[in-house]
């Protein structure tokens, strides 16, 4: 009898990205730094549940059924309106965000064991739903793997100092930490990325992984290993969803007990797929095994 796929449990906030460049009609798309980890893991084959927040409305509908359509579970709290974003987009793809959104979750409840825990961005850090995130981490955390990216949004993250304690102690509680240059750099300005890294692996995770754009990415263990993947390189469509995408093929190729070198070049594959087509658009099972064997 074979056992069971591990489940992952995803909690954080979905988000209604408008999508705006010079010369060309807004475009909505599906968003939320946690809601396209879920999404990605879904895509790569994954027992995926979201725990949110969404609207009864177009935002929430669209959001909904994108990633049900990818097989997530929605365990979705209701609030008034669905959180949007506009999403600005320079000569390069590089996104800039400016957000119209709350954190209220107040369902604490999970009709299942998982077996991986994940948490981003908004949702791990702003009150008073982060009380309820950290309620949950807490509870299962020894009996599932926890994973944290701190997806740093400057404009929502209030003053730096109390930013930085907030996301140290969600790094202190998981096991695999990834985050990108930007985000150290926003809060340890002037750190080398290598050092912030090694910060955080003195505050108890076995792996933390940094995301370097067209640098590619590297990641160092607990236990003093290092590795690095290069950038795979394609035209740049956006960058939209890149890490998300990068976090979660790190999660499905640790899940399958791949080496570390190994759950990188998953994540940087899978990142390059994302930034060559619009919008938080991971790929597929076999579209990133396609690429891989490339």
């Amino acid at each position: 009898m074979t056992s069971p796929a591990p489940r992952f449990l995803v909690i954080g906030e979905c988000v209604a990205d408008v999508v705006r460049a010079d010369g060309a009609p807004d475009r909505v798309h599906p968003g939320g730094s946690p809601a396209n980890v879920a999404y990605g893991l879904a895509r790569l084959g994954r027992s995926a549940t979201l725990l949110t927040q969404l609207g009864d409305d177009a935002h929430g509908r669209l959001i909904r059924g994108h990633l049900e359509a990818a097989g997530v579970t929605v365990r979705a709290d209701p609030v008034e309106r669905t959180p949007s974003a506009v999403v600005e987009l320079d000569g390069d793809g590089r996104a800039q965000y400016a957000f119209d959104l709350g954190w209220t979750l107040a369902s604490a409840e999970v009709p299942f064991a998982p077996a991986y825990l994940h948490l981003g961005s908004i949702a791990a850090v702003t009150a008073p739903g982060a009380a309820t995130v950290l309620e949950l981490v807490e509870r299962w955390r020894g009996r599932a793997s926890v994973s944290y990216d701190p997806n740093v949004r400057p404009a929502l993250m209030g003053e730096r100092a109390g930013a930085v304690r907030r996301v140290e102690r969600c790094v202190a509680l998981s096991e695999v930490v990834k985050a990108s240059d930007e985000d150290l750099a926003w809060l340890y300005p002037g750190e080398d990325p290598e050092s912030a890294a090694r910060r955080w692996l003195a505050l108890g995770p076995a792996v933390v992984a940094v995301t370097r754009g067209a640098a590619g990415a590297f990641a160092l263990t607990a236990d003093g290993a290092r590795e690095e993947a290069a950038a795979v390189p394609v035209p740049v469509a956006d960058t939209v969803g890149a890490g998300d995408s990068f976090m979660a093929a790190f999660l499905h190729a640790r899940a399958a007990g791949a080496a570390l070198s190994s759950c990188l070049a998953h994540a940087v594959t899978a990142a390059a797929l994302t930034v060559s087509r619009p919008g938080a658009n991971p790929p597929s099972v076999v579209e990133l095994a396609t690429a891989l064997a490339r």
